[in-house]
């Protein structure tokens, strides 16, 4: 299996009458775009706007980030999602727009959707803010039901990255990268003096607005499995998640696993990286039982001597890590989590809801609950009202003089458990 991801550097966007991309100048003509999302008649309307790096623009709330993309050859950019049927990802050429994201906003769907700031103090927790947001604001009629309410934001903001991603197909000025991801008994010959590693990736798939999609299906549906990380990179994976912002995977996070790209990078050099495992968090303990039975022994078939395990949200999916954790290590797999703390806005309380002694290697990305008081911005995108109801948010987290006082949980991908994130941790 071999992936090549042809890179497309945009500096500006533009929203006008036509589609073109010019000396990285993204050209978008919004009415063929709102004629394609509205082809969904759930739709009432649908509206576009921009916010750009260090401009003073908050966006709230914050359902989906997607980071346009395009198929030169290989199947569709999301496939399963847009049609009946499809090949797999991870293989032929993909066209990825890089320097801009669409963002899905509008009505709110649930109540653990979050900001993203462009600028000031906020920005600097989300990776969001370094990149041109293209934010269609979607507002759905009266009688949709959140979970289609859910569905309907989705699928809009796949077609429109799918659109847009669309663009770029002629650019002729692109940085190349070829991911190859041999049959396993290769890849397992490969660098034999290296350890050998494998990436447990846990996604959310709880129901209740906490999904993720496969080949457009639940994976609620699914059972531990074993996936090619080129899948990942390549739209197999997209996010239904109304999980808290701050800890949310996002559609773009999936495209963009900075887990994969660092095994990637160390890739024969100081590891062999050699399979990867997608795990379905769920919700009641026996199915939890049966998630890390499961993952431990897929683990346990590659052969390898370490592995690292990433969640997604908070509260009770801890378990689901801690579980595969201990199974691993009773195998004598050495596993490293990583994992955010829910310490309280003072950092004092009981940072895991869940733990396990055989949990001896734990990289965090920070606590979740700190507080943060943003400053008034000039510019509002959505209703800066909504921050009352989300996670992170609170009915007196808005200030009389304009200020925002947040949780880092409310800010989007701030303290990603992918590590791709803002943030770091130090030992002291």
């Amino acid at each position: 299996m071999s992936l090549e991801l042809r890179k497309v550097h945009i500096r500006d966007v533009v929203l006008g009458g036509e589609n073109r991309l010019t000396d990285g100048v993204l050209f978008i003509d919004t009415k063929e775009l709102e004629s394609l999302i509205l082809e969904d008649h759930r739709i009432r309307s649908v509206s576009f706007d921009l916010a750009r790096p260090g401009e003073s623009v908050r966006i709230l709330p914050v359902k989906d980030v997607i980071e346009p993309r395009a198929k030169l050859e290989g199947g569709s950019s999301f496939p399963g999602v847009l049609d009946e049927s499809m090949t797999a990802g991870g293989r032929g050429i993909t066209v990825a727009l890089k320097g801009c994201v669409v963002t899905t906003t509008g009505p709110i769907v649930g109540f653990q959707e979050g900001l993203i700031d462009m600028s000031g103090p906020g920005a600097d927790y989300t990776i969001f803010s370094q990149y041109i947001n293209i934010v269609m604001i979607i507002d759905k009629h009266d009688d949709i039901n959140p979970h289609e309410h859910e569905e309907v934001v989705r699928i809009a903001g796949v077609k429109a990255a799918a659109h847009i991603g669309e663009i770029g197909l002629t650019c002729e000025e692109y940085e190349k990268t070829v991911y190859d991801w041999p049959v396993i008994g290769e890849r397992y010959a490969q660098y034999p003096d290296l350890p050998k590693v494998a990436y447990v990736c846990n996604c959310m798939s709880q129901g209740l607005l906490h999904d993720t999609y496969f080949y457009g299906r639940d994976t609620k549906k699914m059972v531990p499995t074993m996936v090619s990380p080129l899948e990942f990179m390549d739209g197999a994976l997209v996010s239904g998640n109304c999980v808290s912002p701050g800890s949310k995977t996002t559609t773009f996070h999936h495209l963009n696993n900075a887990v994969i790209d660092e095994l990637f990078e160390r890739h024969g050099k100081e590891l062999n990286f050699v399979g990867l495992v997608l795990n379905p968090m769920m919700v009641t303990l026996k199915e939890k039982y049966r998630g890390a039975m499961l993952v431990a022994d897929l683990v346990e078939s590659l052969g390898v001597e370490a592995a690292l395990i990433t969640q997604e949200g908070f509260g009770n999916p801890t378990t689901d890590l801690m579980m595969a954790c201990k199974n691993l290590e009773d195998m004598g797999i050495k596993t490293v989590i990583v994992t955010n703390e829910d310490a309280g806005t003072d950092g004092l309380s009981e940072s895991l809801p869940d733990m396990v002694v055989e949990a001896d290697a734990i990289v965090t990305t920070g606590n979740s609950n700190a507080t943060l008081l943003l400053p008034k911005v000039d510019r509002v995108i959505g209703k800066l009202e909504d921050i009352e109801r989300v996670t992170g948010g609170n009915v007196d987290s808005i200030k009389p003089d304009g200020t925002l006082l947040v949780e880092i949980h409310g800010i989007m991908g701030s303290h990603n458990l992918q590590g791709n994130t803002l943030l770091t941790a130090i030992t002291v």
